[in-house]
């Protein structure tokens, strides 16, 4: 794959995410789309003659060129969509980027990977409850992720540098620099144990925007997002919603009625937007994050006979798992989320499969 192509891609003006998965899917990669002649182009669905032409006539390889130069400078990470590397519960959002920029240590596949958001005016109280929570959740050694943004995100990060929890900072401008600059220093301590991670190429400025856009990844690359302080406008909220879209699960801490940083928070929690968190524990139920058990033996031979294929390859992989989330249990069953469902629904009413909270499923 040519990493220049896949950079090309991302740069061609009208040409967003979606737009470019569809060119791939018909083309088979990004150097072959830019192969690819106008008059096929256009019988793709979507892509008109204006967009065909922007393809064909695409100037920007000089860009890329200066970007594959700076990421071979910087040592910089590149996932490319259809990279098996490629955050795979990111890759299951419809409107995931087509290509990320890291620069980190971090596994951005981690078993458990959590988001934390929160508005950029912390009080006292969202300070505390981040600091409880990353010591709670140290104990499960997950990847945390937010976006270094001042108040909540910035308190998080400090958090898992101090006990020792990998942490993601997702950025809404390029690894060229750092906003605020004034977390450069804990941008810094995150790159060993942790890392920086971006959608948008070196040069691209902290523009209003962009952030939005950040949020998605946030929300996307995480089991859960949870929101610790929150207005009833702002950031925070936007991710929850995109994560609810993702059909993910949302917590928020409550706040009391009066309190400005809480009323969102509230509004989530009231319109069934997220679930009640006071303490981890409530976090490890509805997840299903319960201390390992050992393996159950596979379920006796008669009763396996009497399953299909699909149903076979289910109750195995959840055995030797112990239980599984239904992103991952697709992932590893290479079974489209229809199918799953279907199959996992008819093992259910057998009795051989149990749901638990937060959309995992364990053999019965």
């Amino acid at each position: 794959m040519s990493l220049l192509h896949q950079i090309a891609l991302t740069l061609i003006p009208g040409v967003g995410d979606l737009t470019a998965r569809n060119l791939l899917s018909y083309c088979g990669s990004a150097e072959e789309v830019f192969k690819a002649k106008i008059s096929s182009l256009i019988t793709i669905p979507g892509i008109g003659p204006l967009t065909a032409r922007a393809i064909r006539h695409h100037s920007e390889f000089e860009r890329a060129e200066k970007e594959l130069q700076f990421i071979e400078r910087y040592k910089i990470q590149t996932f490319f969509i259809t990279d098996k590397s490629y955050p795979a519960r990111l890759k299951n959002c419809v409107d995931a980027p087509l290509l990320l920029y890291f620069k980190g240590e971090a596994d951005l596949n981690a078993t458990k990977v959590i988001s934390v958001v929160g508005t950029r005016k912390a009080t006292e109280y969202g300070k505390e409850l981040c600091r409880q929570l990353i010591d709670d959740l140290r104990i499960h050694k997950p990847l945390v992720v937010s976006g270094l943004a001042y108040g909540i995100d910035s308190m998080v990060h400090k958090e898992c540098i101090k006990h020792s929890v990998r942490t993601i900072g997702v950025l809404g401008h390029g690894l060229d620099r750092i906003y605020p600059a004034v977390h450069r220093s804990i941008a810094e301590k995150m790159i060993p144990c942790g890392g920086l991670l971006t959608e948008f190429p070196s040069t691209t400025i902290p523009d209003r925007e962009n952030f939005p856009k950040r949020n998605r990844i946030i929300a996307g690359m995480a089991d859960a997002t949870i929101v610790v302080e929150a207005s009833i406008k702002g950031g925070a909220l936007i991710t929850a919603e995109l994560a609810n879209s993702y059909n993910r699960d949302v917590f928020a801490y409550p706040g009391r009625i009066n309190d400005e940083y809480s009323t969102g928070c509230n509004f989530l929690i009231k319109t069934n937007r997220a679930s009640l968190i006071t303490k981890v524990a409530d976090l490890e139920y509805l997840l299903g994050w319960s201390e390992p058990k050992a393996k159950q033996e596979l379920p006796q031979l008669s009763l396996l006979l009497n399953l299909t294929e699909d149903e076979k390859k289910v109750a195995t992989i959840l055995n030797n798992s112990g239980g599984l989330a239904v992103d991952e249990l697709a992932i590893q069953s290479q079974m489209a989320q229809s199918k799953l469902a279907v199959t996992i629904l008819g093992m259910e009413m057998q009795g051989l499969v149990i749901s638990l909270p937060g959309k995992v499923y364990k053999m019965a």
